[in-house]
């Protein structure tokens, strides 16, 4: 990995994660121990989590310092972590509640959401990154320890 994608490919691997997670979650969600389901849904919403603050803190302040046009994309970003979190809570208390219908419809909606949020970070955001930061990039893609 060179310095010049370090950001792309760090992150984009990151989400590659975070998608055979959801996979698992989807699959999981027509299982009929939901004990397991909500294993699962809890691991999967660490890893989001984690992805967003590493993101929320580590990565975009210093994207906006040294390329201030980057503000609006990373806010964009921002409220849709909210939205994503907000989702995952919600699938977090369907597989608490067994509720087969509603962890699957939750479970459809963030596919969908996580898939969009990912193309924008992956084809505009990441790669602004890693022209903006540099070898600053890389040390911080480092940081994630993925």
């Amino acid at each position: 990995m060179s310095a010049s994608s370090a950001i792309t490919d760090t992150l984009t691997a990151d989400h590659r994660r975070c998608d055979r997670l959801l996979a698992a979650v989807e699959v999981s969600g027509r299982a009929v121990d939901w004990s397991q389901v909500a294993r699962e849904t809890d691991a999967f919403r660490a890893a989001m989590e984690r992805h967003f603050v590493f993101e929320e803190e580590v990565l975009f302040p210093p994207l906006e310092n040294v390329s201030p046009l980057s503000a609006g994309p990373t806010e964009m970003m921002r409220q849709q972590h909210t939205q994503i979190r907000q989702l995952l809570a919600d699938l977090g208390e369907a597989a608490s509640a067994g509720d087969a219908a509603e962890y699957a419809g939750l479970g459809e909606t963030l596919h969908f959401m996580i898939q969009q949020h990912n193309a924008q970070e992956e084809g505009m955001l990441y790669p602004l990154a890693d022209r903006a930061l540099g070898e600053e990039g890389a040390r911080l893609a480092a940081r994630l320890g993925i």
